[in-house]
């Protein structure tokens, strides 16, 4: 492992008073994580942040910073196979796990061994696109533990392709079953988008930022996703839909929507909020799908909610 845990650019410095490290999974796999704590005097609880696929701690700096500023520690870490945590495979590219329970087994002795100990009550969860996935399927274990929890664009259903969600099943099962599903779907490269093409953000500084953080530390690339990491979600996405699994959520939940996302189609969330009691759905219209890295006309109303929702229960100002 690197002895230097979190990483600068220029125009992206760690925030201060940051914890960080390294935890140890249950099968040995080193995780990184880090804890940043606020200036605020008392706490108003610890944020869970939960990353997207092909994430890494250091994408969330400005997000921290301003959940910080609101009086919020944030907890963080990079899943198992992404970012600055232990790769899974001898080829670090392909974006892998062998199970998708191992991403919530990471999760549950994050919170218990990392954030209970050093984090502030309350605890509250903010997971974005996979982040979202993993927090509502691990979400029924997880009520005595989370008061609030938001997910952003979460990835509840593959976008619409030539191929088809079934086709997809069908391909990674047949890969998976023959011994190659940690082989990946685009082929042994990284992923190298120009702003222009992207489909993730309309904010060419903010994606050059994240740009940044890989031509600095390029062994954090990832590669496109492997058959076992889709079959796996794909089994994930099919549980958070049932209705029997969103009844057994008692936590609030504020889910977040792209109104332009072309990574998740919009109506699967729609479709999964019609049956989820727990939880409330705003769309942000025509933003897309990496919320907290947008322009500022959409990102200003995510932060909006997100600061109205946790902690909540704070009087408006009647200031004129």
């Amino acid at each position: 492992m690197r002895a230097q845990v979190l990483h600068d650019t220029p125009d992206n410095p760690a925030p201060k008073n940051a914890i960080s490290g390294y935890m140890q999974a249950h099968d040995g796999k080193q995780i990184r994580y880090a804890i940043f704590r606020s200036d605020a005097t008392l706490a108003k609880g610890t944020v869970i942040l939960l990353q997207g696929r092909n994430e890494n701690i250091e994408k969330y700096y400005e997000t921290i910073r301003e959940l910080t500023a609101h009086g919020l520690w944030v907890a963080t870490f990079d899943w198992r196979g992404q970012g600055g945590s232990e790769r899974l495979l001898s080829n670090p590219l392909p974006g892998y796990v062998r199970r998708f329970s191992d991403y919530a087994r990471d999760l549950e002795q994050f919170i218990e061994t990392i954030v209970l100990p050093d984090g502030r009550l309350p605890f509250f969860m903010i997971g974005h696109s996979m982040g979202g996935l993993i927090a509502l399927h691990a979400a029924p274990r997880l009520a005595n533990r989370i008061e609030k929890l938001v997910v952003s664009a979460p990835f509840v259903a593959l976008s619409h392709s030539h191929l088809g969600a079934s086709t997809i099943r069908v391909l990674s099962t047949v890969m998976t079953l023959i011994g190659l599903g940690g082989l990946s779907t685009s082929g042994n490269r990284k992923i190298n988008q120009t702003f222009e093409d992207n489909a993730l953000t309309h904010d060419r500084n903010r994606f050059l930022r994240n740009k940044a953080v890989y031509d600095t530390v390029p062994e954090m690339t990832l590669g496109g996703p492997s058959f076992r990491w889709l079959l796996e979600c794909l089994k994930a996405m099919k549980q958070v839909h049932r209705p029997e699994h969103l009844a057994t959520i008692r936590i609030p939940t504020l889910m977040l929507a792209a109104g332009g996302d072309s990574i998740v189609p919009i109506e699967e969330i729609e479709d999964l909020a019609t049956h989820f009691r727990a939880g409330e759905l705003v769309t942000i219209d025509r933003a897309r799908h990496e919320l907290f890295q947008e322009a500022d006309r959409y990102r200003n109303q995510v932060m909006a909610a997100v600061k109205a929702f946790i902690p909540g229960g704070e009087p408006a100002s009647t200031d004129e």
